[in-house]
């Protein structure tokens, strides 16, 4: 499914669940596709795509985790499955967008076990779901979805004269400001937007520079993060207000080092 879903084969749940209830012992498709969710989450736990149709759940047996990553160590071919999936060339954005359902709600109370030492030391992949962040195509595409929301909500709230202020300030300033978007808010205020694209679900983990974390800080009232999802199906984004530290949990992946 995977595979199908990285290529933009169609692909149907429900036939792949009926194909496996012969070979499983008295096992419901409801109880088949909550162990597919399992599977999502201990791919998203390792940094890897997952079947976006499959809803992460993270309370799962450890063994499970450690099927899945021997299963991933032996197939050596998946590793390009998940290489084209972070490089994959994305030219436009949706054809049709109805800006009145883009925005949802944000996932809440999200929690995603550690990984397990011993699994990592012998279980090394690349960050694709990183890599696939850098994608420069992408990242423009979900900005530009942004800016005509943006746009459309000051117009669908009387605020037309605001709408025309909005700046896209990465594109014509470049990517040292901390944030990406510059809009209003109804009151003329100023918003300063950080936009992060996916093309997975909103659970999928994002990533952020040292100098847009340091921005969110000292801007937290004015700073919203738009998470845009799902890109290359419908997308859907949700927005959180405040700094990093406010609305996030976060790590850091890399260190500089200086010789004493």
């Amino acid at each position: 499914m995977l595979d199908r879903e990285i290529h933009g084969q169609p692909y149907q749940k429900s036939q792949f669940r009926k194909s496996l209830l012969p070979k499983l012992n008295q096992r419901s498709e409801g109880s088949i596709e909550f162990k597919h969710q399992n599977i999502s989450a201990v791919l998203l736990k390792y940094k890897l795509p997952y079947i976006i149709g499959y809803k992460p759940r993270a309370n799962y047996q450890a063994l499970l985790e450690e099927m899945v990553l021997d299963y991933l160590l032996k197939r050596k071919e998946l590793d390009n499955l998940f290489e084209k999936f972070s490089n994959q060339g994305i030219t436009t954005g949706p054809e049709k967008v109805e800006y009145a359902k883009l925005l949802v709600a944000p996932p809440q109370n999200v929690s995603i076990k550690e990984p397990k030492p011993a699994y990592l030391q012998k279980f090394r992949k690349p960050n694709y779901l990183e890599i696939e962040q850098r994608n420069q195509k992408l990242g423009e595409l979900g900005e530009e979805l942004v800016i005509q929301y943006e746009k459309w909500r000051l117009i669908h709230s009387g605020k037309e004269n605001l709408a025309e202020k909005v700046e896209w300030v990465s594109k014509e300033s470049g990517d040292g400001a901390g944030f990406d978007i510059l809009s209003r808010n109804e009151n003329g205020s100023d918003r300063y937007i950080e936009v992060k694209t996916t093309k997975l679900g909103e659970l999928t983990p994002f990533y952020f520079s040292k100098n847009e974390l340091r921005f969110s800080q000292n801007h937290s009232r004015k700073y919203y993060l738009y998470r845009v999802f799902k890109f290359n199906q419908k997308p859907n984004l949700f927005i959180k207000n405040g700094s990093f530290d406010e609305i996030c949990h976060y790590e850091p992946t890399n260190f500089m080092g200086r010789i004493i």
